[in-house]
């Protein structure tokens, strides 16, 4: 039996451009018919690894790290809900919206890995966010995403003070970094090649069967 093809996606739980990414690679592997032959694990990286607890109103945080005016930043929305919409996923902006801090998030995505439920947790919290307009820093946010996708809220929960568990993600985001990851989403296959940015359907389709071809040669 050949070994499936590893694809590794850098990225953060309120990033919506890796929704978009993730979202049109799903779909070039669906149009593809791979389904059983691709392997894919999240890995972690925050967009705001030093965000406060309280979060920051998502136009001010934008404006004080990118530079964006009002103007722009709607501008970008827009061109993001568009791109979500045509794939099925719903972003639901709005002018009190906060970013928060990820971290706990990327805890738990880890101890979601285990059952094989990495993705569909990834998912209910990135929907959580963009659509439902929940905080995923929070704990009663992040224990209803668990039940959601099936995963023992108290057994994921429990890990969010465990140091080793804090330590391991620290490890695995400082791996990426020195990998020279320094923006999401970034796609990783087989550990060899890499693809940034949400790349349209049919780039992925390409690369996807280039890597396939040498794979399997």
């Amino acid at each position: 039996m050949k070994d499936k093809l590893k694809i590794d996606i850098v990225s953060d739980v309120v990033c919506p451009w890796c929704t978009i990414g993730y979202k049109r690679l799903e779909k070039a592997i669906s149009e593809l018919g791979i389904e059983n032959e691709v392997d894919i694990t999240w890995q972690p990286f925050e967009l705001n690894p030093n965000m406060p607890k309280e979060g920051q109103n998502v136009h001010d945080h934008i404006e004080e790290k990118y530079g964006s005016t009002l103007e722009q930043q709607k501008h970008s929305q827009q061109i993001m809900t568009e791109a979500g919409a045509e794939l099925g996923f719903t972003f639901d902006y709005f002018d009190d919206m906060r970013m928060v801090n990820t971290f706990q998030a990327h805890i738990l995505l880890e101890y979601a890995k285990d059952s094989g439920k990495q993705t569909a947790l990834k998912m209910q919290l990135t929907k959580a966010f963009f659509s439902d307009r929940k905080d995923v820093s929070d704990r009663e946010v992040l224990k209803q995403a668990l039940q959601d996708v099936g995963l023992n809220a108290e057994e994921g929960l429990a890990l969010l003070d465990n140091e080793e568990a804090q330590k391991n993600i620290r490890e695995k985001e400082q791996y990426w970094k020195n990998m020279g990851v320094n923006s999401v989403p970034t796609i990783v296959f087989n550990r060899k090649s890499a693809v940034t940015g949400a790349q349209p359907v049919n780039v992925f389709k390409q690369v996807l069967n280039e890597v396939l071809k040498v794979s399997n040669s």
